[in-house]
């Protein structure tokens, strides 16, 4: 059924555009490190990212209760200095999900980056009324989240463009790996397009997407912010000096399961400890290793 408008939907379309970061979870001895996770946020915004994103899946927000990704929650939109927060949630049951995201709206967030329903793989149809349902509950916009590979759910093209009509949803992150269907959206123009793969970065904005999600924010954060602006400006030959050289470390961040290469790299930098929640494992010692003097070499004035 097409989504009827009410008095509470968003007036004016967010900007979404620039460098959100996808942000960890510090864990010290089992529990949430808050202290390391605002320390974190504080750093970042200094360097000048955009937004942030907790709780989604480099946040291993699959392994935190209700309480502990409101606590996390709390913990970054107080250290964000009131830079935007976009919280990632995701589930199949949509009753909870709709009474979740009521819940978060209460936040004084700048929108949810919800996913497909994943596991019960829905069809087109029921993936259209998990979306307008989730939105309808919530009182902040939506980004979809288009990632098939985590949820088993491929949103197609006509899909997309149907979400598009929601007055309150927004945008996606785009990690649906069909460069045909992005461009289809980033030419309709009602949704913005944020890359969710870090290393198509360069060429999503190269078409017109308007910035990234990405987990790699973490890190060399200052280039990432510099290229990001350059794209945006269609500085291209000046963009593409400062990304080529990022590439092998882009690549070797998600050559393990993300976010054990980041959370190794951070922690070698003191800035969190290197623990995972189980069955998420920490990056291997090799890979440590090649992450850290890569990242040094970047670095070199």
């Amino acid at each position: 059924m097409p989504h009827q408008p009410t008095t509470a939907d968003t007036a004016t379309t967010p900007d979404f555009s620039g460098l959100w970061v996808a942000l960890v979870t510090p864990f010290r001895d089992g529990a949430v490190d808050h202290t390391a996770l605002a320390a974190l946020v504080r750093r970042l915004a200094n360097d000048g990212v955009t937004g942030f994103v907790p709780c989604g899946s480099t946040g291993e927000a699959a392994a935190l209760d209700e309480a502990e990704q409101l606590a996390v929650l709390d913990t970054v939109l107080t250290a964000a200095g009131g830079l935007p927060v976009v919280m990632g949630m995701s589930g199949y049951h949509l009753g909870k999900a709709t009474a979740w995201a009521r819940k978060l709206s209460e936040r004084p967030l700048a929108g949810l980056l919800v996913s497909a329903p994943h596991y019960i793989r829905p069809s087109q149809a029921g993936v259209v009324e998990w979306f307008h349902a989730i939105a309808d509950a919530s009182t902040v916009p939506v980004l979809v989240y288009d990632i098939p590979y985590r949820t088993g759910v491929t949103i197609v093209r006509e899909t997309m463009l149907a979400l598009a009509g929601h007055p309150r949803i927004g945008g996606i992150k785009d990690c649906g790996g069909d460069m045909a269907k992005t461009r289809a959206v980033i030419a309709d123009g009602r949704l913005q397009v944020l890359t969710g793969e870090d290393h198509q970065i360069f060429a999503t904005m190269a078409e017109g997407g308007v910035g990234a999600i990405a987990a790699s924010g973490h890190v060399q954060t200052k280039r990432l912010v510099r290229l990001v602006r350059l794209l945006a400006e269609n500085r291209l030959a000046e963009a593409r000096a400062e990304w080529q050289p990022l590439q092998p470390l882009l690549e070797m961040l998600f050559a393990e399961p993300n976010p054990g290469p980041l959370k190794a790299l951070l922690a070698h930098a003191g800035e969190l400890r290197d623990e995972l929640r189980s069955p998420m494992t920490r990056a291997s010692e090799g890979l440590r290793e090649r992450l850290v003097a890569l990242d040094a070499r970047l670095s070199r004035p």
